[in-house]
């Protein structure tokens, strides 16, 4: 008994000698740096504002920065894409302008006053949602000349659309004209032209997307437009209509068949971005966000090429790779 305690004895050491032998021979991958783009590090204060319909993605944005360990404060105002910009290049409040079309050349030249050169990076791609109650049965698709007429005045009740539908006023919902959607609205189906919208008897107008859910949802014969996260929130209470008979979806909004599919952003500025580098490493975050994110937050994920081009502009204001 032992000599075999013995035995065993030995042949432990002489595996820790080989262990011990194998141990200072073996590769190590060598380290790495830390990311000068950690949110653990990340010191200081965000201000971001602007759209609603990019609203929702820059809010979930910034819950995940948080959990990644950034302790600082972030503010994401809710304003629309027009008074984000007043912001931003008006009165310098914010660090970031959150934005659900690009900047005009006004807004640039307000942002040169100050000092200031607005840089885009595109975060994810949107189908704009055209939306009735869940208790409408009878509206299944429209053209976009079907949706001109109905929100140019046009057409005053729905029989005067198809006569197969009620003879019921329609009652329209819309973005205020500080939104984005508006803009864009105005000018896919509008031809660019407002006064005809604006002047329509007792329209719906507000910055508020969830204000224009709630609305359309309380009245079966209301229809309105609005970014097609809301439309997730209250899938069960509004329905989507399809355009031109093509539905939202990956596919047809990234082979451009949706006719309502449009770029979301968020600008900031190469001198905010080097002095502030909370800013910078936001984001940078928002960049690097994967797919399934943006998804969640009720969005499509930007291109292969789309993200290419937001990640060359940040190396090129930065000066580094992520």
């Amino acid at each position: 008994m032992k000599k075999q305690f013995t035995i065993f004895s030995l042949l432990m050491i002489v595996a820790m000698i080989i262990s011990a032998c194998g141990s200072s021979t073996t590769k190590v991958a060598p380290s790495t740096a830390a990311s000068p783009f950690d949110p653990a590090a990340a010191k200081g204060n965000i201000v971001t504002a602007g759209s609603s319909t990019v609203f929702p993605i820059t809010q979930r944005m910034a819950d995940l920065f948080r959990r990644e360990g950034y302790s600082g404060n972030i503010t994401v105002d809710s304003i629309g894409t027009g008074a984000g910009f007043e912001r931003f290049c008006k009165t310098g409040e914010t660090d970031i302008s959150n934005a659900s079309r690009p900047i005009k050349e006004a807004e640039k030249e307000n942002c040169q006053k100050i000092g200031r050169t607005p840089l885009e990076f595109q975060i994810a791609i949107d189908a704009l949602a055209v939306v009735v109650s869940s208790e409408n049965t009878f509206v299944k698709n429209l053209s976009k000349a079907q949706l001109a007429d109905i929100f140019n005045g046009k057409v005053s009740k729905w029989s005067e659309l198809d006569a197969s539908y009620p003879s019921e006023a329609i009652k329209l919902f819309s973005p205020g004209t500080d939104s984005g959607t508006f803009d864009y609205f105005v000018e896919a189906i509008l031809n660019s032209k407002k006064d005809g919208i604006l002047s329509v008897k007792g329209i719906q107008l507000s910055e508020n997307d969830n204000v224009l859910a709630k609305g359309i949802e309380g009245s079966k014969y209301a229809i309105g437009y609005f970014g097609f996260a809301y439309y997730l929130a209250d899938k069960g209470k509004l329905r989507a209509v399809t355009i031109e008979g093509v539905e939202p979806s990956k596919e047809t909004v990234e082979n451009k068949k949706y006719a309502l599919a449009r770029p979301l952003f968020i600008y900031s500025d190469a001198t905010i971005m080097k002095n502030k580098p909370q800013v910078a490493t936001f984001i940078r975050f928002c960049l690097d966000a994967p797919d399934k994110e943006i998804v969640k937050a009720g969005y499509f994920p930007p291109t292969t090429e789309i993200k290419k081009k937001a990640n060359e502009l940040f190396e090129n204001v930065m000066g580094t790779t992520p």
